[in-house]
């Protein structure tokens, strides 16, 4: 199985988000080829949720909370895994829903 860039995968969720109208930025660019990537879901209530790759129990990936709470206090988890990782990519998704698409085929 080929695995996508890390770069290409992140231009692909943007584009699929895009579509969708959920507002999405790049906040922290790493490594285009192989860069881990980190999402934080925003719903703009001072709340956000972030979320990383992992993988469950059959090897699949899926994608399970690094931390949720308030804004600040994600972003202190965000900063402080970025600065362990400086290859990392975080892509912020804001919507008042709380929809990041993470779920959706292909995505994972």
């Amino acid at each position: 199985m080929t695995r996508l860039t890390a770069e290409f995968w992140v231009h692909a969720y943007l584009r699929r988000l895009s579509l969708a109208n959920i507002p999405a930025y790049v906040t922290a660019k790493g490594d285009a080829t192989a860069g881990a990537i980190l999402v934080k879901q925003a719903p703009l209530d001072g709340t956000a949720v972030a979320y990383q790759r992992s993988y469950d129990l059959d090897g699949s990936r899926i994608w399970v909370i690094l931390a949720e709470g308030a804004e600040r206090d994600v972003d202190a988890v965000l900063t402080k895994q970025r600065s362990f990782d400086p290859d990392l990519w975080i892509v912020e998704v804001e919507d008042r829903d709380g929809r990041h698409l993470l779920d959706e085929e292909g995505l994972s």
